[in-house]
């Protein structure tokens, strides 16, 4: 009778055993479903832009004295006979003006790219849909509807930004980063590494430039635009300085909402490395 009950026993805890990991693998696919499996880090292979020519349209620093300064960042990239309007200042009037001074024609445009939704940086929009709508406008995909839908409404087409995407042989969006501000910036990949171009920083730089460097796996040769850095302590610039070096950041090129104070500390750290900023300024690579 001792015989039987162990046997029992011994009988009861296998099948408890066996149904309890039977119960421990559903639970854990059933996790592994809705988790999803591991992901590889997003890369993009944007190939090589050559010829590649920035002009700053509209800024509150000055450089070329014949134009007009105002809060607010535009840029013109011409990328192997591609170009690329990148952001459009706070008004239009200011960057149609300053487009003119510098013999470029609306028309010339064949895509634009909008940062972020803030005034400062979409203000001219609708003043170039107006005279070239045969342009593609790539925005981050959390403007509001009423803005796309202006958009629209003047026949151009718009691609809504969520991930990194390419746009044209060796540039690409960053895709949607940032919390309370999603922002996207446009990177171009160059024979001397990569160039990122800022509107207004609001994810971090140090955020930004780590993404561009994960999805083209290049260094950046080339950090321009807005750094989003007024207001910051000369501890927080320093810190975010060390953290672009260590990246392997070559040059600097700080406008807009940088500040006075990080872009001075900018030019002491990067030295020769740091280029001067201003509405009219013209990089060529």
């Amino acid at each position: 009778m001792k015989g039987k009950v162990k046997y029992l026993k011994a009988f009861l805890i296998i099948i408890i055993i066996v149904f309890t990991s039977y119960v421990s693998f559903i639970v854990y696919n059933i996790w592994i479903k809705g988790k999803g499996s591991p992901k590889t880090p997003e890369t993009l292979n944007i190939g090589i832009a050559e010829h590649v020519k920035i002009i700053v349209l509209y800024d509150n620093y000055p450089f070329d004295e014949r134009l007009k300064t105002a809060w607010g960042f535009s840029c013109l990239i011409n990328v192997s006979g591609t170009t690329i309007l990148f952001d459009t200042g706070g008004d239009p009037e200011t960057l149609l003006y300053n487009m003119n001074m510098l013999n470029i024609s609306v028309e010339e445009i064949q895509t634009i790219v909008l940062s972020h939704i803030h005034g400062d940086h979409v203000g001219g929009l609708t003043s170039i849909l107006s005279l070239n709508n045969h342009v593609k406008v790539y925005v981050p995909s959390s403007f509001p509807n009423s803005f796309k839908n202006e958009v629209r409404s003047y026949g151009c087409e718009l691609v809504e930004i969520k991930n990194a995407t390419v746009i044209c042989e060796g540039v690409a969006t960053t895709g949607e980063l940032g919390t309370t501000i999603k922002e996207q910036s446009l990177l171009v990949n160059t024979s001397k590494g990569l160039v990122i171009v800022t509107g207004c920083a609001h994810p971090g730089l140090v955020k930004i430039v780590e993404k561009a460097e994960q999805l083209t796996n290049t260094n950046v040769y080339l950090l321009i635009g807005g750094f989003h850095l007024i207001g910051a302590s000369e501890k927080e610039i320093s810190s975010i300085i060390e953290q672009l070096k260590d990246l392997g950041v070559e040059m600097v090129a700080p406008c807009h909402c940088s500040g006075d104070l990080a872009r001075n500390m900018f030019k002491e750290a990067f030295g020769d490395n740091y280029i001067d900023v201003g509405v009219g300024k013209t990089i060529e690579i």
